[in-house]
């Protein structure tokens, strides 16, 4: 999927066929969002990916300080060779390595000093994915807008949120088990 500035696409975040869609709306270095996507494999082993829609949709949150850099790591290796699974493995990468790309308290730390291009090339590091020149696509904030209008037509402001069927379900929590989820999805 090797791409000019003027051919590129963003993969869709998105797995499985079935009927029933479960859109979960995650902010990568998020700690509740990081238990939610590590539960989303199985969720779509367990239910069946002819029965469950899984759509990851990016909830960027200005209290994680480096939520738009990321964000936009993770869209812009979905424009990659793999697209959504190239995707999926820079934000397993943020998951195992989250306090690298996080601030004490929000507000304080290491990370203080980091510039965004350093955090990139971290990203690069740990996810094994060159995301330089996809992060500099001029129009890929497209796609970033798409992703933060979509969970604002939604009423969606805060991560981890969950939708069945375009509706907000408040009652899954990513603490819930996955066999938890299933039952809420399938209610």
């Amino acid at each position: 999927m090797s791409q000019s500035p003027s051919t590129w696409r963003a993969d869709p975040l998105v797995w499985g066929h079935g009927a029933t869609v479960f859109e979960a709306f995650l902010e990568p270095t998020c700690p509740f969002s990081v238990r939610a996507f590590g539960k989303l494999d199985e969720l779509l082993r367990t239910a069946g990916e002819d029965r469950l829609t899984v759509k990851i949709r990016l909830q960027s949150q200005p209290w994680h300080l480096f939520s738009g850099v990321i964000v936009r790591c993770v869209l812009a290796a979905s424009t990659l060779e793999g697209g959504k699974e190239t995707a999926r493995k820079v934000m397993a990468a943020v998951a195992a390595h989250r306090e690298e790309f996080e601030f004490t308290d929000h507000c304080s730390g290491p990370n203080m000093d980091a510039t965004p291009n350093e955090i990139i090339a971290r990203l690069e590091g740990y996810s094994g994915v060159s995301l330089a020149k996809a992060f500099a696509i001029p129009g890929l904030q497209k796609t970033v807008k798409w992703h933060c209008k979509y969970a604002r037509q939604n009423g969606i402001h805060v991560s981890p949120t969950f939708m069945v069927d375009g509706l907000i379900v408040p009652a899954i929590s990513s603490g819930d088990s996955v066999q938890e989820w299933i039952g809420k999805i399938f209610a």
